[in-house]
């Protein structure tokens, strides 16, 4: 992943914004404001934290591989997603993915929530670790 970052926005204001996404306020289904500030804020906390795992939950497998595709995009991931690699599941699908060893899996996903969660982790308890989401599927669309 790349190190730059924005000269406008520090690491304090990055996690600032981003506590508007605490995993329990469902947002993801409505317009968010502020799209660049919120992709360049969670660019920021994910460049300073050592790895991260994304969840996807969406209502078709197509949804979260696209979102997934496009959350790796954003975050500056270079990896190549093989969608042969999981079984095809119908209807809604939570999609994980894992920083650290660049592995993911599909399953299948009764909940309402949709979005995607993104949680920091740092082996050091200074560093970033937190949870963040839901993002709307196509937050770096």
């Amino acid at each position: 992943m790349s190190s730059s970052q924005p000269a406008h926005l520090s690491l304090e204001s990055a996690q600032q914004t981003l506590e508007a996404f605490n995993c329990a306020d469902i947002q993801s289904v409505n317009p968010i404001e502020n799209r660049d500030r919120i992709c360049s804020a969670l660019k920021l906390v994910v460049e300073n934290s050592e790895y991260q795992m994304l969840g996807i939950c969406a209502d078709s497998l197509d949804a979260a591989w696209n979102a997934l595709q496009e959350y790796l995009h954003g975050l500056d991931y270079n990896i190549t997603l093989d969608r042969n690699a999981v079984e095809a599941i119908e209807g809604s699908v939570f999609v994980k993915f894992n920083g650290r060893s660049q592995s993911y899996y599909a399953s299948p996903y009764t909940e309402k929530y949709r979005g995607v969660l993104v949680s920091c982790q740092s082996t050091d308890d200074t560093g970033i670790n937190g949870t963040y989401g839901h993002f709307p599927l196509d937050l770096f669309s």
